[in-house]
Formats: structure tokens, sequence, C-alpha cells
């Protein structure tokens, strides 16, 4: 079992965003093959309790069956898992970072379920659980845990989005001194029709920035909107809620005033790379039915899945699905490191938890949108593959996809995520934090040096892990050569911070995958037994560094020119070099065990 402190050099434990200037070794990360019986015990638990009491209900769920939801989940809670991440004194099961994503994971499946279950298990609860006083955490919390109590989060306005800090929301302090008196609207609020507890944001007076406060599910003053019609998890519960004159008790307000801003960005941390995890299981379930389809779909008198076309989306479904698995749970061992580390040192478990999962804000942005895509990849083929029978209703096809879409607008869009994941690298470089410019000088120097014409590496593993070497030289190049051209006027450039962004999403996608599989070779003592983990490793690593080639060309001819363009794409091309191999050999092994298992058991 990875072990925090079991570095493999006499080094510091790695940081967010170091990723792009500072090796992994292999022993330094959490692999899915780690999990321990206790850990996969609560992941089937958690299966078990989808199959037997979510998806024979969906028609009942996304036709918002009266009482139904706020039902299952106080089943849920009941079976603890509504208060995983919650310490056992506040009534939750005090489980790791890791433990609770691996729940996470196992409830994506659910469909619109698992849109309710994790707004209340995320930003329904943590808010109350990370910034509340005792006396609020003792009051709210248990029942949150347990499913008694039903949460939701009050952000988002109108005129207030992307931009959250705009709201219009306003509180202002009763004459008896005892009340804030609340009143706004908020929109787009997942379990806004049920919840008893609500996380609502407003400003005090004439307040530049936000305030949050708890606010009874059921006060007088509140009136909401019937149901939103929407294209997808049309059994989460999504209102329109208003607030005409609402009395919150003053002891209500959470945190400290004008603090509001903070809460929400830690929290959509949390949300967004739990948002990874989900999207993971979502996706392993549309891979699994989509393998099981064309094993039993007969055209021309023989399965489906004996066809290249359909053998190469369900590879492809498969080599996305691994490769995301294995930088989501990377990055979510990283963040538990960082909280033990916290803990370490005196640091209370609520305010570890915040500053590790801080800490890595880059990654979790990063996990969020990769999952997202992926996901999307996965359910658009199972239509495919599925045919017209995917555009019914009669199958789990159509409504995986419908209810997929929505995955790349919550916790912030992907673009916005993009952005902020150069944007935040970058803030950490300019605050001391990382060193970016001595390797990114580095960069710049060795394209005007003699290229290294030296034989690669007889070693798979260290010639995969001299690519990605290479191709944290190709972000460095893009970045560092638009910070140095653009300087200033680089935050506008929104195309080329998601180009850069792309770049690093993929990159530490293939070295996450490379280390998980060189750890699994390690593990057992040679590559017997690893033929489709090392086809993935191959083909993701061959298909990413050209996606990686093509997004940083795109950036540099958005901002170089002349002798400096030409020597700069000339680099380019050198960092994302890699070996040729036989994709369609590669993606037909990894078919093939998908369909001999009759779905996704990697």
């Amino acid at each position: 079992m990875h072990k925090p402190d079991q570095m493999s050099e006499n080094t510091t434990a790695i940081r967010g965003g170091e990723f792009l200037i500072r090796p992994t070794a292999a022993t330094d990360i959490f692999i899915p093959e780690e999990w321990t019986e206790e850990q996969l015990m609560m992941k089937q638990m958690t299966l078990d309790f989808v199959k037997q009491r979510i998806l024979p209900k969906l028609e009942e769920i996304d036709n918002q069956e009266e009482g139904l939801v706020p039902s299952l989940m106080l089943e849920s809670g009941e079976l603890g898992l509504l208060g995983s991440s919650v310490p056992e004194e506040y009534g939750g099961m005090g489980l790791d970072f890791k433990t609770t994503m691996l729940i996470t994971e196992a409830i994506g499946g659910a469909h619109a379920f698992s849109v309710s279950f994790s707004a209340h298990t995320g930003i329904g609860t943590l808010p109350i659980l990370y910034y509340g006083n005792e006396e609020q955490k003792k009051k709210w919390v248990p029942g949150l845990a347990s499913g008694k109590l039903k949460g939701c989060y009050c952000l988002t306005e109108p005129s207030a989005g992307s931009d959250a800090n705009s709201g219009k929301t306003k509180a202002s302090l009763s004459e008896d001194g005892r009340h804030y008196i609340i009143n706004g609207q908020k929109m787009w609020i997942t379990n806004g029709g049920f919840a008893d507890v609500m996380i609502v944001f407003a400003k005090i007076d004439d307040d530049e920035k936000l305030t949050a406060f708890i606010v009874d599910g059921h006060a007088e003053g509140m009136t909401k909107n019937p149901e939103e019609k929407k294209m997808g998890i049309k059994g989460s519960s999504t209102r329109q809620i208003f607030f005409n004159d609402v009395h919150v008790p003053v002891e209500n307000l959470l945190y400290e005033r004008e603090q509001g801003f903070k809460i929400a960005v830690n929290i959509l941390n949390i949300g967004r790379i739990k948002l990874g995890g989900a999207v993971l299981g979502a996706a392993k379930d549309a891979c699994t039915h989509s393998t099981r389809y064309a094993n039993e779909r007969e055209q021309f008198g023989r399965p489906i899945s004996k066809y290249g076309a359909i053998r190469y989306k369900l590879a492809e479904s498969a080599i996305r699905l691994y490769t995301c698995e294995s930088a989501i749970y990377r990055a979510t061992q990283n963040i538990d490191d960082a909280i033990a580390a916290l803990k370490a040192d005196g640091m209370d478990h609520g305010d570890a938890t915040l500053k590790g999962i801080a800490d890595f804000a880059p990654e979790c942005a990063m996990m969020k949108v990769l999952g997202s895509e992926v996901l999307d990849y996965c359910v658009d083929e199972a239509v495919q593959i599925h045919g017209g029978m995917g555009y019914s209703a009669e199958t789990r096809a159509e409504l995986a996809y419908r209810d997929a879409r929505i995955n790349r607008i919550f916790e912030g869009t992907n673009e916005i995520n993009r952005m902020l994941t150069v944007d935040m690298i970058l803030k950490k470089a300019m605050k001391g934090e990382m060193d970016l410019m001595t390797p990114a000088m580095a960069v710049a120097n060795e394209l005007t040096g003699v290229p290294d014409f030296a034989a690669p590496s007889s070693d798979l593993f260290e010639r995969h892990l001299g690519y990605v070497a290479n191709l944290k030289k190709a972000i460095l190049l893009v970045a560092g050569g638009a910070v140095q051209k653009l300087m200033m006027s680089l935050a506008k450039e929104q195309e080329i911070l998601m180009n850069i962004a792309d770049m690093a999403i993929w990159t530490y996608t293939i070295e996450s995958t490379v280390l998980r599989v060189q750890k699994l070779m390690q593990q057992k003592g040679g590559t017997d037994d690893l033929a489709v983990q090392l086809a993935i490793m191959n083909v993701y690593t061959y298909e990413a560094s050209e996606w990686i080639h093509s997004a940083g060309k795109e950036a540099l001819l958005s901002f170089a020119e002349g002798d400096e363009l030409k020597m700069m794409l000339m680099g380019m091309k050198r960092f994302c070099k890699t070996e040729d191999i036989n994709p369609k050999e590669a993606r037909q092994l990894i078919a093939a065990d998908l369909i001999e298992k009759n779905g996704y058991t990697l």
C-alpha cells in the first residue's frame, strides 16, 4: 500500500502544479490496483445499492415521483454513504479522501441520482463541515450525514454564473440585531425542491464580497419556481428560489463576513475532482454496456463486436477510461498525502483538508475537464455502437448521453477550468511557490543548442518517461514564450491558455498511465499478464503526443512569428516525437479483452 512518507528520493513531497517541473517515481503514486479489501467492499456495497435501489427506478426518478429521491437519499445515508467524508464525531465514517472518491466513482453510474447525491455530500454538507463553528457543525452535520436532512447550495443567480461574486442577493441586519433578512433570487439550485438546509450566498448591506449563511430550507418568505425542464439529469431537482424577507438567525452566518467567495472557491476545488470521480464511474458503466450490446447484436451473421470499426470504439473508450482513472487517483493520493502531512504538523482535519486540496487546485481543475470529456466520448460512442437503439429511450445509452452533457458545465465550465489551470500554476510561480523560470529558460537555451542524438533507452519505461520529460519541455516552451511575448495581456488570450491547459492535461495523463503500468510491472515482477495495460500505455502515449503537438503548434502560431516561430516549431516537433507503433494491432488487443470479459474490468 502506498505510504505518503515513503518517497523514492530524499526530496520534499510534490506540490500542486509541480508535475510540470519535477519527475515522479512509480513508487510515489497510488494506483487503483492497490485498493484494500475493505475499500473494495465499500465500493461493492455502493455498486449494489445503485444496482438494486436506483437502476430499477430510473424512470420514476426521472419523472420526479414525489418523495422518491429524498427517500433514496435517506437509504444511502443509512448505509453510511452520505457521511463518508464526515468525521465520526459528527456521525460520519471519517474515511480518507481517496476512499470517498472511490464511493463517488461507484455512485457515478446512478444517472440523475448521482447528481443529487454529489450535491448533497459536497456543496450541501462540506461548507458547514469545513467552515462552520462547533455549534453549527453539531447542529447540522449529523443530520446531513445520516440523510435525515438534505442539503443544497445557493450561489448562482441570473446575472451571476461564472462570475459568482457579481450576485445581487442582499442581506441586512434586523432592527433587533437577531436576524439577517435576505432578499434575492437564486437559480439552477440542485436539490432545491426538497432541501432542508441551504448554503446561501448574499452581500450584507453595501459589502463588495459575498457572505455565506446557513438557511432553513422551509423558512417563511421563501418561494420556489416549478422544476426546470432539462436536457438530461431530469430526476435531479433543479429550482429557482426566491428569498423575500427571509429571516436567518445571526448565529447562522457561516465562517466570516465577506468570506463567502473563499468558501465557494475552496468547496469548488473539492467538487471538481469529485466530479472527475463520478464521471469515471459513469464512463465505465457506458463502456460495459457498449461491450455487452456489441457482443449480443448480430449483423451479417455475426456479432458486431467482430468488426474493426466497433472494436476501435470499444478500445478507444477503454484507453481513455484507464488513463483517466490513472490520473484521477494519482492526484487524489497527492491530496491525501498533503492532508496527512498538514495534520502531522498539528493542523486540524478540516483546515488540513481545505489547504491540501487548495494546493492541488490545478490538478482538481484538470481532472474535472479530463473526466467530463472522457465520459462524453464514451457515451457518444455508446450511442453509435447501439445504432438506432442508441437513439431510443429503450436503452440506457440515450439516457447516459443526455445525462453526461451537464458535466462540462457543472463546477465551472471546462473552458473556465482550462484557463484556471494555467492561471493557478502561473500564480504559484509568481508567488515563489514553484520555480518555472529556471526550467523554462533551460528549454529556451536547448532550442539553440545541438540536439541530443543519443540512441533511445532500451528500457520501455525509461523511454516513455523520456517522452514525458520532453512533453513537459513542450509545455514550458509554449507557456514561457507566451508569457515573454504577451506578458500581462496573456490573461486575455483565452485560446492560447486553453491550448496550454490541454497540453498539461494530456501530459499529466500520459505520465500517470506510464507510472501506473510501471508500478504494476514492479509489483508483478515482469510484464506477463500486462499486455492490455502496455497496449493502452503505448497507444495513449502515441496519440496524446500528437494532440499535444497540435495544441502547441496552434498556440505558437497564435503569438510567434518569423525566425523565432520557425525555431519554436522545430523544437515543438522534436519534443513531441515518440516511437511509431501499430495502433490498430494494439487497439485490437484491448478490444479483445473487453469482448472476452463482456465489459470493462481493468
